[in-house]
């Protein structure tokens, strides 16, 4: 199992390197956003729509677990056999993912009629903490299955 991570403006790459300790981990981003960090592999791809998400879906394993707040990449994810994660903790599943593609799909139409949607708040500890408790409990869960 390998940890992916969608690095471009994910708000838990320290933390999740931190809590991978013994599993290979990847950060994805394209040369707009590029770092690197102790304990992961940075993988930086050519910018352009979807890059960065088509190239982890490309490289992941059935198993491996895929760090990201791109509801289009969850789904991704989760056909190819593997798990995800968001930011804030939720574990994106068979069961809710048509509901989050939905949700994303009507903010779309909204902000192309020239509505507004809420934007992000800033982020807080209980949302590290959220994080941090979920990606445990997914990596045990992933674990026990390989």
């Amino acid at each position: 199992m390998r940890i992916w991570i969608d690095a471009d403006g994910c708000p838990v790459v320290d933390l999740t390197i931190h809590l991978s300790t013994g599993f290979e981990v990847f950060l994805v981003c394209d040369t707009a956003h590029q770092f690197s960090r102790e304990g992961a592999t940075t993988i930086t791809i050519g910018q352009g729509a979807d890059a960065v998400d088509f190239a982890i879906v490309n490289r992941m394993a059935p198993g491996d677990i895929v760090v990201t707040q791109d509801y289009g990449l969850a789904a991704l994810s989760l056909a190819r056999k593997g798990r995800a994660i968001d930011q804030n903790g939720r574990i994106f599943t068979n069961e809710n993912i048509d509901f989050l593609l939905h949700t994303r799909h009507v903010g779309q139409e909204i902000r192309r009629a020239g509505g507004r949607t809420k934007g992000p708040k800033k982020r807080t500890r209980q949302e590290d903490l959220a994080f941090e408790q979920s990606f445990v409990r997914l990596v045990a869960d992933a674990s026990s299955i390989s």
